[in-house]
């Protein structure tokens, strides 16, 4: 747990809700009015998900990699819960308690991260592999790392099934370049913007970056039924996944590849015109994101063509032929694909999209 985290007591419902400044910066009441994100589900490889009366009826069994005695349905660390509110948590009442961005979307907890953010790159592949059994639609991993023969392969087949993968690209000062799954081809790798917009200095940048979102003073749910707030590109993972979901639930028949498209595509273009490595395409906008008339992939190509692999991050032990140091990023502890581009990138300052009819 990050210095910067800290736990409130659940008699702070109503005050989280007001606290939840990433929900007004995103335009949540008007993209609740398009979807909730009803139909689809979302696999969060993590520390597990404990039951919170804001994500009740929201989660499903799902297992434990570490341990293999239960379903993924604790967390003594926080993290993934916290990760599982930001996705799908639906409040107590109105304006009471967490909200996700998709809050009638269902949690798949996965344990494959042990209480003290760590795990191994082939047991995230095997959560992946878990994922794909279950039919999950969306797949959230808020950690980065190392990788392993098994993860790539694991992660080519989620993709494979038509899965959109969402991942955080790590941390500063503990990361300084974009860490794994982030950093594979096909994964929407998520940088971080704080409560002005602006890069959070917290997020890596790097050429693999695709799109940020809100990452800093972020709240959510937390063991107990107590509620959480940190800072991180974690946050800024599970928003994005919980858009991804809003859009496979309004979009049921569009593949993964065209749901990241038309992210990245909607996303406010910020820095240098065009994509950059602090923001990617952009800041997310969930109701471009729904709305906007989007041509298909290929449609309007600019010639964007997906950048030389990077190698991967070293372990504490400078190895990098372990399959260690897979860390959860942000909330609560101190690139992928390369997609074409819709015209120019849209600008904060842009006439705002076409919407379908």
């Amino acid at each position: 747990m990050s210095p910067s985290a800290r736990l409130s007591p659940p008699d702070n419902a109503p005050q989280v809700r007001k606290d939840q400044w990433h929900l007004d910066f995103l335009n949540v009441k008007r993209v609740h009015q398009i979807t909730r994100g009803s139909g689809v589900l979302v696999a969060v490889p993590d520390t597990g998900v404990d039951p919170h009366p804001d994500l009740s009826g929201n989660l499903t069994d799902g297992r434990d990699l570490i341990t293999g005695w239960d379903s993924g349905l604790h967390d003594r660390n926080s993290h993934g819960t916290a990760m599982a509110g930001l996705i799908a948590a639906h409040g107590s009442g109105p304006e009471v308690g967490a909200l996700g961005i998709a809050p009638e979307a269902k949690i798949l907890p996965i344990i494959s991260s042990t209480s003290d953010n760590y795990g191994e790159a082939d047991t995230l592949a095997q959560a992946l592999d878990y994922a794909i059994s279950q039919h999950a639609k969306v797949i959230s991993i808020s950690s980065a790392g190392v990788t392993s023969d098994r993860l790539v392969r694991a992660v080519d087949a989620a993709l494979d099934a038509d899965i959109v993968i969402v991942a955080g690209v790590g941390n500063r000062p503990e990361a300084a370049t974009v860490g794994y799954p982030a950093a594979q081809d096909g994964v929407i790798a998520v940088s971080g913007v704080d409560r002005s917009g602006r890069h959070a200095q917290i997020s890596v940048t790097g050429p693999k970056v695709d799109i940020a979102a809100p990452a800093v003073d972020i709240y959510s749910t937390s063991y107990g039924g107590k509620y959480s707030k940190g800072t991180g590109t974690s946050s800024a993972t599970a928003i994005v996944a919980g858009a991804a979901a809003l859009i496979r639930s309004k979009y049921p028949n569009l593949p993964a590849a065209e749901v990241a498209h038309r992210l990245t595509a909607t996303a406010v273009d910020k820095g240098p015109p065009g994509r950059d490595d602090q923001y990617g395409y952009g800041v997310i906008d969930l109701v471009a994101a729904l709305t906007a008339d989007i041509p298909p992939l290929g449609f309007e190509s600019t010639g964007v063509t997906a950048p030389a692999p990077t190698a991967a991050a070293p372990d504490a032990a400078g190895d990098n032929s372990t399959a260690r140091g897979l860390a959860t990023l942000g909330a609560l502890l101190a690139a992928g694909g390369a997609y074409l581009v819709w015209r120019r990138r849209r600008r904060a300052d842009d006439p705002p999209p076409r919407i379908s009819r």
